[in-house]
């Protein structure tokens, strides 16, 4: 080993050859095993993508509920097999449109959401007992899952039809992206709340997608991605089991979510680290018997922080070496990034490329035809190895503050995360990190592509439908049926079906969400860095 050897973005080295003195200790029965068997390394399912290749989602969500209907309409022509929502800034803090602190935002970064009408209107003409639809919403992820319940019965779906994946994951939301709505307590509570309520009424719904993606975009290393994840999903189950839910009955619905950089070698090593630790996990700490609860299912998205708004173009490179990560990594469900992402949201175009880029792998590669192909690289043995140990040492950290929660109220996930970026923006400022187009290869003649906008006129278009909303239901049952939320919020009942019934009588998301916010407060993170 040579201090010249490049090193990993975790931060250990990667020397020029492995070979078998890189896995003393290794035992493949244990560690490796077989697919489809504990401890899962090489993959949760037998025969992988032989049987059934990963769902190809493409997030989207821009404008009102009436352009993003659109959007997926064209997706689901172009051979996207699953819907996956992207919601505007307002719709993810619990804001109508019609809120003062909305304005400007209405629409931006995804649709638009404030009342079950919009829904109706965002899935209008697709039938929701033949889509799997996956939600990006957090704080306020049950409400939505409510209104898409209610939009899915009022077309006449029985509930028990509906398939898809709320986000749901308001940890992460406190560690590194800040739309968190209630402090840490209460918003554990509601998603306890929603694991019981699924697991009763909406049985084929994943109730959350335990997230490292957004820590990846916020400057992560792939060890602190996994550790703090996981660490976040133990805090998960530990609130579902002390609300007297039992492991194996909630378990087998959770599913995470992760990011897909360029460093192919080393995200296949993390996907497969990530499987060995939560299996261990839930079988060792939790003492789960359903295999189910032991398979760590994921969705993956390539790197939106690693594309560049110089030389665009480019990006499609990057998007296809990470979705070849994310792959031959054993993704269940994969989004590529669109080239012109940096710049403003997807075209129909770039969308178009992205889902192309996910079908020629699929296609015209042969990385489906073997399950974990890269399984006893002697390398990617040793690097699996490897992240294991150092997302133990995190996790073994964090268990030593009480959790993942003391830990976030300490402020530690976030300073690390925010030490690592630190770390790589003066690599990429010293040359040591080439970004093509960026810091080398620059060139003078770029060409910025055709891009989306968003007019500014929308929010004005869903003041008036929930003004309209307003003027026609029964206002009396409205406020009856937010007093019951209340009044649940300040017991321990659950709050799902109050919420819904607030909802069914078109009661607004910001309605909702305030009476909540006047039960539990806000909250204000903690800074250690």
């Amino acid at each position: 080993m040579s201090s010249d050897d490049p090193q990993t973005v975790s931060g250990f080295p990667i020397e020029a050859v492995y070979g078998p003195d890189h896995l003393d200790g290794f035992d493949p029965d244990t560690q490796l095993g077989q697919p489809g068997e504990y401890p899962y390394t090489r993959g949760i399912y037998p025969n992988m993508y032989r049987g059934r290749t990963w769902t190809m989602r493409q997030y989207a969500g821009m404008s009102t509920a009436e352009e993003s209907n659109k959007r997926y309409k064209y997706l689901l022509e172009q051979g996207t097999t699953g819907l996956s929502v992207a919601f505007d800034l307002p719709t993810q803090m619990g804001y109508d449109s019609s809120a003062e602190i909305a304005e400007g935002e209405v629409g931006k970064v995804g649709v638009a959401i404030d009342t079950v009408e919009d829904m109706h209107t965002l899935f209008g003409g697709i039938p929701l007992d033949e889509v799997s639809t996956s939600m990006t919403i957090n704080a306020p992820a049950s409400l939505l899952l409510l209104m898409y319940q209610i939009a899915g019965e009022e077309q006449g779906v029985d509930p028990g039809k509906l398939r898809g994946t709320i986000q749901n994951d308001v940890l992460k939301e406190y560690i590194a992206r800040g739309t968190y709505i209630y402090p840490p307590a209460p918003s554990l509570r509601i998603i306890a709340d929603t694991f019981g309520y699924c697991a009763e009424v909406l049985p084929r719904f994943n109730t959350i997608s335990i997230s490292g993606y957004h820590m990846g975009e916020a400057g992560a290393t792939p060890v602190q991605e996994i550790a703090f994840t996981l660490a976040d999903g133990i805090a998960y189950v530990q609130a579902a089991i002390d609300a007297g839910l039992d492991v194996d009955t909630f378990a087998p619905r959770l599913s995470f979510f992760f990011v897909a950089r360029s460093t192919l070698l080393e995200e296949v090593a993390k996907f497969r680290a990530a499987r060995r630790l939560w299996a261990s996990i839930m079988r060792d700490r939790f003492g789960a018997t359903n295999e189910k609860s032991l398979m760590l299912r994921f969705h993956t998205q390539t790197a939106g922080v690693q594309l560049t708004a110089q030389q665009p173009e480019v990006n499609m490179v990057r998007v296809a070496i990470q979705a070849l990560a994310a792959t031959l990594g054993g993704t269940q469900s994969l989004h590529t990034n669109s080239y012109d992402e940096a710049l403003a949201l997807p075209t129909e175009k770039s969308a178009r490329l992205a889902l192309r880029t996910q079908q020629v792998i699929a296609h015209e590669s042969d990385v489906p035809a073997s399950v974990d192909p890269l399984a006893g690289s002697y390398l990617i043995e040793s690097m699996t190895d490897e992240i294991e140990e150092q997302a133990r040492d995190y996790l073994r950290q964090i268990d030593d503050m009480g959790g993942a929660v003391p830990a976030i109220e300490e402020g530690f996930q976030k300073s690390e995360i925010e030490r690592a970026a630190y770390e790589l923006a003066k690599k990429i400022d010293a040359h040591e990190q080439i970004v093509v187009g960026v810091n080398e290869y620059q060139s003078g003649e770029e060409v910025q592509p055709e891009l989306q906008r968003i007019d500014e006129s929308i929010r004005q278009d869903q003041i008036d439908k929930i003004d309209a909303v307003k003027r026609d239901r029964d206002q009396g049952g409205v406020d009856d049926a937010l007093g019951e939320v209340a009044k649940a919020a300040a017991g321990d009942d659950n709050l799902l079906p109050p919420m819904r019934e607030a909802l069914r009588r078109r009661a607004t998301l910001q309605e909702v969400c305030d009476v909540l916010r006047h039960e539990f407060g806000g909250y204000i993170p903690t800074d250690r860095f």
